[in-house]
């Protein structure tokens, strides 16, 4: 590099850095921004000699992550310089105890939390996302900001990955999916988490991102004119009340967009709220709740409302905080449209989530704040003795939970996510009502413990000394927390059993010469088809996994993983060609490729989403059955692909010519004279595909039909669908899997 470059790129990070404290959300003083210059300097300096693989200087992240953090997230200076300083340890001989020293412990301590777990020498035994994962979700117990500059980092890298390969940017992507953008979402930063979804799709699914976009792009025109139209409406009508406002039209995601497709089974132009509208108004505290109801008026006065979509989160506020009013009205043309009613307040609150808390707290400090925000969120962390794979999922339970709004008998108000049950309430409670309860009534009626609450519902938890949790309770509940305090309850028991348990599995394998190691044991977790190392254990202490069992499962391990590789990749490749060969003479086998050699391995097909050729797909490498070939937009991929990224093999279909698959088919529409005779001949005759099982009825005029055909590949059944739909009748036909 010319020493020309050089100087143009000081230039450009010093530009960068005025850029960072101008932005930054909190006023700063003269010693915060000491503190900042400090970080950048040690951070430059550090950084010298590295670059990214785009060849810029790679001080450029760190920079780019603490300007996140200091205006999307807005954290103060603490934070600011641990984002600047969040690389230093990992990539440089700086020491954790070096940046004690140089700032103070707090800033050494949130380095320490973004810091990854070393990679160690068995890494192919654990799952070292899921335990970076565990490290990360555990240091909210000591600092949130380790989390917040964590998703900064992780918006920024999703930013800037285009030029990596195919692979990476699909496991990052899925970690995106997995772990960051539902944290984002459980700490109240929409903006961040809608950008992570939207990035996240784009790397996971390509096709389907390019071509949502490309239709949003499209019909961006009509849509800024239709929303245009009724922010004329409506901002007459406000002004004449008086209301200081602003109206901004926001179409939805993208990534909601594709949500919606997949689980109302509807096409692009089927979704009908793809743009919402903003009304922002000025307010002081004491008038907010009766203007936000003033507009709701306005709104309603000129369009008509669902009251089925109403939502009020002013009244009952979010447990991240959000608060808003949300009406679905009946807009011009007769098209659906979200109207989301904020005062600048709650919008900061929206956009920053926690930053913005304490801001409209009186003497309120970034450091107390964070105590108030951390009760929230320690409940689903306080019990981490799962292995980091199940402790993850189950911290993941409660990051997306919908919310409904209990009463107590004393007519309080309790939030719980969607789905928990009346003993859930009572652990939401206090712990020790939890453990104590014998009964539980819902308005006024006697309900079983797992009775399913619903929003409004008032409840009445009945307790006893005498009581004690069962193992059913576990199958009741639905929360983390009461499963935690469950959990609890019941291991004090069963920890010591376990522990006996382990010493005796410890014995018996040795016998069988095969070493008890985490890679043994969630084999065993596996085989045995339990949830944890506690259940296995605990087992072996009671007696309920005799020896020959263990013998059994000693017999098959000498056909897992390693030999699996060794009798496919290292065989002889020409005699598996011949084999190849000799099929092909009888017929033609369709077979997938894998890896970037195209390699020809034995595979299973998946039956959670039932892959046929030509869908977009990848490989599985499972402990007992070899490699499982699930579809990319898998229910389960996600998870898969973020805890085992190192299990993950690339896969495509090469030929679809003999071999044939089974799909199913939704069918519904108006039941007309002759539908099924219509449907039998498009299929049959038209197309001449094979129909193997036929399930049709009709209640009240309404049509509903599951086919199961057989079809060679995708572009069969996509032609098939398309036919499908021109029966008259016939309104919608889609692809379902087994569950």
């Amino acid at each position: 590099m010319t020493e020309i470059d050089l100087e143009a790129e000081n230039k450009a990070i010093a530009k960068e850095y005025k850029e960072l404290l101008r932005i930054s959300y909190q006023n700063l003083t003269d010693e915060d921004k000491k503190l900042i210059r400090k970080a950048f300097d040690v951070a430059v300096e550090a950084h010298s000699e590295q670059r990214r693989k785009s060849g810029e200087a790679y001080i450029f992240h760190p920079i780019a992550v603490a300007k996140i953090v200091a205006s999307q997230i807005g954290l103060g200076s603490t934070g600011i310089a641990s984002a600047l300083l969040h690389d230093v340890v990992e990539d440089t001989d700086i020491t954790i105890s070096d940046i004690e020293k140089m700032f103070n412990p707090k800033i050494a301590k949130i380095v320490e939390g973004l810091t990854k777990i070393p990679k160690v020498k068995n890494e192919q035994e654990i799952s070292l996302q899921a335990e970076n994962f565990r490290k990360m979700l555990l240091t909210l117990n000591d600092d949130v900001r380790v989390i917040l500059i964590k998703i900064a980092d992780r918006l920024h890298n999703m930013q800037t990955m285009d030029g990596m390969a195919d692979y990476k940017q699909a496991k990052i992507a899925s970690e995106t999916l997995y772990i960051y953008a539902p944290l984002a979402h459980r700490l109240g930063l929409y903006n961040i988490k809608t950008q992570l979804e939207d990035l996240g799709l784009k790397y996971t699914e390509p096709e389907v991102y390019a071509d949502i976009f490309s239709k949003i792009k499209e019909t961006k025109e009509e849509q800024d004119a239709y929303i245009k139209a009724i922010s004329d409406v409506l901002g007459k009508s406000m002004l004449e009340e008086g209301i200081d406002f602003i109206i901004k039209g926001r179409p939805k995601s993208i990534y909601s967009i594709r949500r919606k497709m997949k689980a109302q089974g509807v096409t692009f132009d089927e979704v009908y709220d793809k743009f919402a509208l903003r009304i922002i108004y000025k307010s002081n505290l004491h008038d907010e709740k009766f203007l936000a109801w003033k507009i709701y008026s306005v709104v309603t006065d000129h369009y008509r409302p669902s009251p089925s979509r109403l939502r009020d989160w002013i009244s009952s506020p979010k447990s991240t905080g959000y608060e808003a009013l949300h009406i679905t009205v009946m807009g011009p043309m007769g098209r659906w449209v979200e109207i989301q009613v904020r005062s600048e307040r709650m919008d900061e609150i929206a956009e920053k989530g926690y930053a913005a808390h304490y801001k409209y707290k009186n003497n309120a400090t970034e450091e107390n704040s964070l105590e108030i925000w951390l009760n929230q969120l320690k409940e689903a962390l306080e019990n981490s003795n799962n292995n980091a794979v199940d402790f993850v999922e189950d911290f993941k339970l409660n990051l997306y939970a919908k919310e409904i709004y209990i009463f107590t008998p004393k007519g309080e108000i309790k939030s719980l996510p969607k789905g928990a049950t009346s003993l859930d309430f009572a652990f939401s409670i206090h712990s020790e009502i939890g453990v104590k309860t014998r009964g539980t009534k819902v308005n006024g009626k006697l309900v079983p413990l797992n009775y399913v609450l619903n929003s409004g519902d008032q409840v009445e938890i009945i307790t006893s000394q005498n009581q004690k949790p069962t193992i059913h309770w576990l199958d009741y509940v639905t929360t983390a927390r009461a499963k935690n305090k469950i959990k609890n309850v019941l291991n004090d028991n069963i920890k010591k059993i376990g522990e006996d348990g382990r010493e005796i599995l410890t014995r018996k394998l040795r016998h069988l010469k095969i070493t008890l190691n985490e890679n043994s044991i969630n084999e065993l977790v596996n085989y045995f088809k339990l949830q944890t190392s506690l259940d296995l254990f605990y087992r072996v202490g009671i007696g309920a996994i005799e020896n020959q069992q263990l013998r059994d499962y000693a017999a098959q391990k000498s056909n897992t993983l390693v030999n699996f590789f060794k009798k496919t990749i290292k065989r002889n490749p020409s005699s598996y060609e011949e084999k190849i060969q000799k099929n092909d003479n009888t017929k033609k086998l369709d077979l997938l490729v894998f890896g970037t050699e195209q390699s020809k391995l034995e595979y299973k097909l998946s039956p959670c989403c039932n892959p046929i050729p030509g869908d977009s797909v990848f490989g599985f490498v499972t402990i007992n059955e070899g490699i499982k070939v699930h579809k990319t937009d898998c229910p389960n991929a996600i998870s898969l692909q973020s805890n085992f990224a190192y299990r993950i093999v690339q896969a495509k279909w090469i030929d679809s010519t003999q071999e044939e698959f089974n799909a199913i088919l939704k069918i519904t529409g108006m039941d007309v004279m002759g539908l099924t005779n219509q449907l039998t001949k498009v299929i049959s005759n038209q197309m001449h595909v094979n129909i193997q099982s036929i399930s049709l009825n009709t209640d009240a005029g309404i049509f509903n039909g599951q086919i199961t055909v057989v079809v060679q590949n995708n572009m069969i059944l996509k032609k098939l669908i398309e036919n499908i739909k021109t029966v008259d009748g016939i309104d919608k036909v889609t692809r379902v899997y087994n569950n």
